[in-house]
């Protein structure tokens, strides 16, 4: 630093002490920045990109892209106003023209519903790209995006219309164009020849409206003509087959034409057939609406039944939680009778034999279970020896008419 000062020093010194040396320096650096101010304003008319600017790149695909050079400034517009330029073209492999559009950081936002069409700005056939940015719904495409061949339009070039012309057309506008070269040699005849035109051009009006009508219906009719023919010989077998099956259609139409016109003859019982099967219908349905009325009303009581019934899952469902410890503690119970279960099973089998026996045994016993009711409690009073209060001494003494009639005898007198 202290030797670039001392050599600043001695140059700045130097210039002092060197007469004009000063003002030759002030011209020189004068001329220098009058040259960076004017290169400066024409590269901005130029559009020369800066390193400095920031720049999104979508592409775009074209059917073709005539007087398109990128890197001459070729302009993107959006509404008419320059927003970027056309930087590179390239060719797909489908053969489409893709041109690279760079445009303005704030302008970059662009849908996938945008189109791009390819204008000329000048005669000179020097092209411009217009750009519809799109909007929502569609949503907003990334940077370097392509649009599609469906969004975009390219210009109609005068060399292909004059291609789709036929010899008798062109040598007809040869014509028109030296008669025209004629009729403006002699500028004085024009004004009434082409009020003359105009009449005639407002009396064709309505005859070249219909023409064009029917041009639009024999262009969708030739166009749907084209589509059968293009079909049919695409398929000329199966037609060929068709035509086949539809004469062997005739031929056994033909053949059968007595039994068909006996079946026709029999339509008539069936139409009446067919009008009493109608009729019992229409009665069917007489007697099915009081049904429908029916299911109708209980399917007006229904919400109600299943408003009691669902109480009633309610409750079970209480049950059955309640019923939940029992069934847990009765599941040992359970498993310990298993095995009494599968020994008894056999003795069971033998109790099958004889068990049909005891339904007439125990009708019978039915009839006297009071009378057996009664023995039982008074044997069991007269043999037992204790009641309620303790221990006691019973005897039992039966009499009977035999045993009154020997006291008797026993009391009397013996006779002398």
């Amino acid at each position: 630093m202290k030797r670039l000062r001392r050599k600043l020093s001695y140059a700045w010194t130097r210039i002092r002490a060197t007469k004009g040396l000063g003002r030759d320096l002030a011209i020189v650096a004068g001329l220098i920045v009058l040259a960076s101010a004017v290169g400066g304003y024409i590269l901005s008319n130029q559009r020369v990109s800066f390193p400095w600017q920031q720049k999104v790149a979508y592409k775009a695909d074209f059917e073709e892209a005539p007087g398109v050079a990128p890197g001459q400034g070729q302009e993107v517009r959006i509404a008419g106003v320059p927003v970027g330029e056309i930087t590179k073209s390239e060719i797909t492999r489908d053969g489409r023209a893709r041109l690279t559009l760079s445009l303005k950081k704030r302008y970059s936002t662009v849908h996938a519903n945008a189109r791009a069409f390819l204008r000329p700005k000048s005669q000179l056939n020097e092209m411009y790209v217009f750009l519809d940015p799109g909007g929502k719904p569609a949503k907003v495409l990334e940077p370097g995006s392509v649009l599609p061949l469906a969004q975009t339009t390219r210009p109609i070039q005068l060399d292909e219309v004059l291609s789709h012309l036929d010899e008798r057309a062109r040598t007809a506008g040869r014509i028109a164009l030296d008669e025209s070269d004629a009729a403006l040699a002699r500028p004085g005849t024009i004004p009434p020849g082409l009020q003359a035109a105009d009449a005639t051009l407002l009396a064709l009006r309505p005859v070249m409206e219909s023409l064009d009508t029917r041009r639009e219906k024999i262009a969708r009719l030739v166009t749907a003509f084209a589509d059968i023919a293009t079909a049919a010989g695409e398929d000329d077998a199966r037609l060929a087959r068709m035509l086949d099956s539809a004469r062997e259609t005739l031929d056994t139409l033909a053949a059968r034409d007595a039994e068909l016109d006996a079946a026709l003859r029999q339509l008539p019982g069936f139409g009446d057939d067919l009008r009493t099967a109608s009729g019992a219908v229409a009665d069917l349905a007489g007697q099915l609406n009081p049904t429908l009325d029916g299911i109708k009303a209980a399917s007006g009581q229904l919400p109600s039944a299943l408003a009691g019934m669902s109480g009633v899952v309610d409750r079970l469902d209480r049950t059955t939680d309640l019923a939940r410890p029992v069934v847990d503690g009765a599941r040992p119970l359970v498993a310990d009778l298993r095995p009494l279960l599968a020994a008894s099973r056999p003795a069971l089998a033998d109790t099958v034999a004889w068990s049909h026996r005891l339904d007439p045994v125990t009708g019978n016993l039915v009839e006297h279970l009071p009378d057996l009711a009664a023995f039982v409690y008074q044997g069991n009073s007269i043999f037992q020896l204790e009641d309620a209060n303790g221990p006691i001494l019973r005897g039992l003494v039966i009499f009977g008419a035999e045993t009154i009639t020997s006291l008797i005898e026993q009391q009397r007198p013996p006779t002398p």
